[in-house]
């Protein structure tokens, strides 16, 4: 059976992911760094709606315990594998760069582009070699695409993501892997909620903050049959803010 792995699934756009590709009849992994009970709602709702659905908690930034996790799924899973990885996970430290901590820095680089690579790299060893396909989903943002003021740490880290995106869609297009990247603007998740909302809504052709089931909508379109020949993109989903 081929499952979606979905990294940061108990909260915002990577919950709202996690039920989207439920509703396609996909078993789903939620992943999660430390709040069980949010990713065990998120469980209980696709279940509830008659969909498949299992936690796999492990630090995206800790390529051992990533390993270690995703090797004990497989161990209870040997007739199945995951075709489909979200690689939502990500942290925000905003800060102007010249009083940016080391850690603030840091912290954000090793969860969001190190985290994609420890999770992406495991995969890889079974989507290549014995299963020939996959889809690959990283989600970037808009800081990564324009660079906002604030997030240099985060717009490093996007920016990367969107580059090994396309790198990496060249070295697996002919294993019938896509690897795509979708950039959001802003989206109304609890990440955005400390943002001055009602000004950045004047800067959005749409007038409005996206909301996190258009995201995934988009997901579940790349993950899906019909999106075989869409690979290397960086598709903007953000009102009009940036094209």
């Amino acid at each position: 059976m081929k499952y979606a792995l979905v990294t940061g699934a108990s909260r915002g756009i990577g919950k709202a992911v996690a039920l989207r590709l439920a509703q396609t009849g996909m078993p789903v992994i939620i992943n999660y760094l430390s709040n069980t009970a949010a990713a065990q709602a998120v469980a209980d709702e696709i279940k509830a709606n008659g969909g498949q659905a299992e936690l796999l908690p492990f630090d995206l930034a800790d390529g051992e315990q990533a390993e270690k996790a995703i090797d004990q799924w497989e161990e209870l899973h040997p007739d199945d594998y995951i075709a489909v990885l979200v690689n939502n996970g990500g942290i925000r430290r905003d800060n102007v760069m010249f009083m940016m901590g080391d850690d603030e820095w840091q912290q954000v680089l090793d969860t969001t582009l190190t985290g994609f690579f420890h999770v992406t790299r495991r995969l890889l060893k079974h989507m290549m070699p014995r299963r020939r396909g996959g889809r690959i989903i990283n989600m970037a943002s808009l800081s990564g695409v324009k660079g906002l003021p604030g997030q240099t740490n985060y717009s490093a880290a996007k920016g990367a993501l969107i580059g090994a995106t396309k790198a990496l869609a060249q070295e697996v297009a002919a294993r019938n892997i896509t690897v795509n990247a979708i950039a959001p603007g802003f989206i109304d998740t609890d990440m955005t909620r400390d943002l001055p909302q009602d000004e950045l809504k004047k800067m959005i052709p749409a007038g409005r903050f996206g909301q996190p089931e258009e995201v995934a909508a988009l997901v579940a379109f790349l993950a899906s049959d019909e999106a075989a020949y869409i690979t290397g993109e960086v598709i903007n989903i953000n009102g009009g803010l940036y094209t």
